[in-house]
């Protein structure tokens, strides 16, 4: 409880708790609460009400809130009187003021006067440093300036020793770096603040004419030592290079110089015998033993540990640079993927010149820093993989397409079987598909760069193969509105869909087999999280195949099952005859019985049967076969039995209403054989014949439960616990 509560003193009667008294408040009621800073009305009321009714709580409030009402007035009236007189009691007020004003005007003015002079002091100081801050810029400039003049006449002074008398190659190449590093300090001292002085404006032109003088030198003396292969000669000019941050005029000298030379002799020779071919694995060939005979000392100086030289990429801006040009000029065509088969193989040995310039790479940084330049990435999207993999798709998915919808089944005979490399397969279909699944992963034919999309190619053909089963399995019920490839279901024997199933249990075998081992040893390289994620999608799409193995074997239980209700239609005849008075008792069974499981004993019997299905497969169609047929048997047999009884009672019936008419006695019981008895002996005697033809087929009639149904419903009570066959 709160506090509003908790300091109340506890009431001393009935009368102190509901006491009205216009003065003092109730003993339950504390103003003091209200001045609380944690005070809270709701819990203040929610408190109270459980001392006092709501509409005492709100009167009190109400007298309380009058109360301070009348107290606020009370002291405004109080003081008012003296309030007015205030004024007329301030005496000189205005003198005063005057005489307080006076100090502090004279404080301002003060105050006013020594901002002033720290102002001064401040501005005096910021010039002076200005000009110091000046002066020391122009000597900066001047030292600067008197330095950089001093560089350049060294630097000409040097260009011109070197163009005297004949200088040897390494002693030039020693001479044009310590150029360079005068170059470099000469950029230093060039200070862009200076540029517009007259003396600096009549150094540039020095330094322009000394630099033009350093590059012509400079790569004569780089070329001198490419076509010599002299590595110091080398190492002296690529550092004079970096030194004056001119990498790209060196990696162009090397190009055009040495690379382009050989390049264009290899790629367009054959266009001068008119015999030009789209074929880059030859070109490749010779480029690359090119890079290892001529350009190796070069690599090899650029790639220097700690050297300075790692700035240089020759590998993408020389060699494959060129490669890349003179095949945009020559042979345009490789790039195409019109042509897949020729297109594949260009690609994949330009993949193979690529690992092989990586090769010469020093770490695995530099591998990455080849692969991120700009012409290798520009060389790359040349391969139009997306649109080469589209025309691979519609060849390989459109070959199945076309044997699926073939009319009918297409079988093939064995030594065709031996030449496709499928010996285990008997239908085309399957071959096909088969043929197919194994061209998403020929070398000829995949790209590992979109072995994902080959994957799920694979998975799209399985499933192509599914849905040509089940639709023309379900087209074969409803025989309307037939899709192309699943009218061969209509017609097609329980034997057509023994090599369906055959085909299905090796395509399960052969693709969770030596399939998936293909696949995995093809992707060996990946991560093994990946090789899991290829094996379980496989494996999904083998699970389809299951899936259809159920329906086909329903399907053949199926058509069994219709060419052995076509005997039990002359059940109908049976209970015509043996309602007949003169017929004598049965004794032996009906002849329709010895035609019901032949169909079922042919087709177990028979090649197909026996070569193509396994055993259990023989066991379980079997099994499930005759349940069906023996379930029909049943059913009509009942349906029969229930209609001769109610016509036996209808004509007991009748006799004895004419036998009372004509006055005649029905108390003398009738001990012939009723017709229903007989027909019930009959069907006895035909479920016996059943029983033994069941049983020459290897099963037990009492595991077949509407067998046992059937029994019962037609054998005498003192027989219906026992069968006897």
């Amino acid at each position: 409880m709160s506090d509003s509560v908790a300091t109340l003193p506890s009431p001393r009667s009935a009368a102190d708790v509901f006491w009205d008294n216009s003065r003092h408040p109730p003993l339950w009621l504390n103003p003091s609460l209200f001045l609380s800073p944690s005070f809270d009305s709701e819990s203040f009321v929610s408190d109270l009400r459980t001392l006092v009714p709501f509409d005492t709580l709100r009167s009190e409030l109400r007298s309380h809130i009058s109360s301070l009402s009348r107290d606020l007035l009370d002291h405004i009236n109080r003081d008012y009187a003296d309030f007015a007189n205030l004024s007329a009691e301030l005496v000189d007020i205005d003198a005063a003021a005057v005489r307080m004003r006076a100090p502090l005007l004279e404080l301002r003015e003060e105050i006013s006067e020594f901002r002033g002079s720290v102002e001064a002091a401040r501005v005096a100081r910021a010039s002076g440093l200005n000009q110091r801050y000046d002066a020391d810029a122009a000597r900066e400039v001047l030292e600067s300036s008197l330095e950089a003049f001093r560089v350049v006449s060294k630097v000409e002074k040097l260009i011109q020793g070197q163009h005297d008398g004949a200088t040897m190659r390494e002693t030039q190449s020693v001479l044009l770096e310590r150029i360079a590093s005068e170059l470099n300090r000469l950029k230093f001292h060039m200070a862009p603040h200076a540029q517009n002085l007259p003396f600096i404006e009549n150094l540039e032109k020095r330094i322009q004419s000394a630099c033009v003088l350093f590059e012509a030198s400079l790569r004569s003396c780089f070329i001198d030592g490419l076509i010599n292969s002299d590595a110091n000669v080398l190492y002296n000019c690529l550092r004079a290079y970096a030194a004056t941050d001119n990498v790209k005029n060196a990696e162009e000298v090397f190009r055009t110089t040495i690379v382009a030379p050989f390049v264009h002799n290899v790629i367009a020779h054959e266009a001068y015998d008119g015999t030009l071919r789209d074929e880059l694995e030859n070109d490749y060939k010779q480029i690359k033993h090119f890079v290892a005979n001529d350009c190796k000392t070069l690599l090899e100086i650029s790639s220097t540990d700690k050297s300075g030289l790692h700035v240089f990429n020759f590998l993408a801006n020389s060699i494959l640079k060129e490669v890349i040009l003179a095949i945009q000029k020559v042979k345009p065509g490789v790039f195409s993927p019109g042509r897949p088969t020729e297109f594949l193989k260009n690609y994949k040995a330009s993949l193979d010149f690529l690992a092989y310039l990586e090769g010469y790479c020093p770490s695995r940084s530099a591998v990455t820093k080849f692969r991120v330049e700009a012409i290798c990435i520009e060389f790359m999207k040349q391969w139009n993989v997306g649109v080469y993999f589209s025309l691979r798709f519609h060849e390989i998915a459109g070959g199945l397409d076309s044997a699926l919808t073939s009319a009918s089944l297409v079988f093939i005979q064995d030594s065709d079987s031996d030449k496709r490399n499928s010996p285990t397969l008997m239908l085309r279909q399957s071959i096909t598909l088969l043929d197919s699944l194994r061209s998403c992963w020929k070398e000829d034919v995949l790209v590992f760069s979109a072995a994902d999309k080959f994957l799920r190619l694979a998975l799209q053909l399985l499933s192509r193969y599914c849905n040509w089963v089940s639709s023309a399995v379900n087209a074969r019920k409803s025989n309307a509105n037939l899709s192309p490839g699943c009218e061969w279901a209509v017609s097609a024997t329980a034997e057509d869909f023994v090599y369906v199933i055959h085909d299905v249990n090796c395509l399960i075998s052969e693709v969770r087999g030596d399939y998936v081992g293909h696949i995995s040893h093809y992707l060996s390289s990946c991560s093994s999280e990946v090789l899991d994620v290829v094996r379980k999608s496989m494996l999904q799409g083998v699970e389809s195949l299951q899936n259809v193995l159920p329906l086909l074997k329903k399907t053949i239980i199926e058509v069994i099952v219709d060419q052995s209700v076509e005997d039990l239609s002359q059940l109908k005849g049976i209970a015509a005859t043996c309602m007949m008075s003169n017929k004598p008792l049965p004794v032996r069974h009906s002849p329709y019985v010895i035609g019901l499981l032949r169909p079922l004993k042919a087709f177990l019997e028979g090649d197909k049967a026996s070569h193509y299905l396994t055993h259990e497969t023989r066991e379980e169609l079997l099994f499930h076969t005759l349940t069906e047929i023996t379930r029909l048997y049943y059913e009509l047999a009942a349906e029969r039995l229930s209609e001769a009884r109610k016509t036996e009672n209808f004509l007991q019936k009748s006799r004895q209403n004419a036998q009372k008419r004509a006055g005649g006695t029905s108390g003398v019981a009738d001990h012939n054989v009723s017709g229903t008895e007989k027909m019930c002996m009959q069907l006895l005697l035909d479920l016996q014949e059943y029983g033994r033809n069941i049983s020459a087929l290897g099963l037990n009639p009492e595991e077949i439960a509407p067998y046992c149904s059937l029994w019962k419903c037609v054998a005498p009570p003192d027989r219906q616990k026992t069968i006897s066959v």
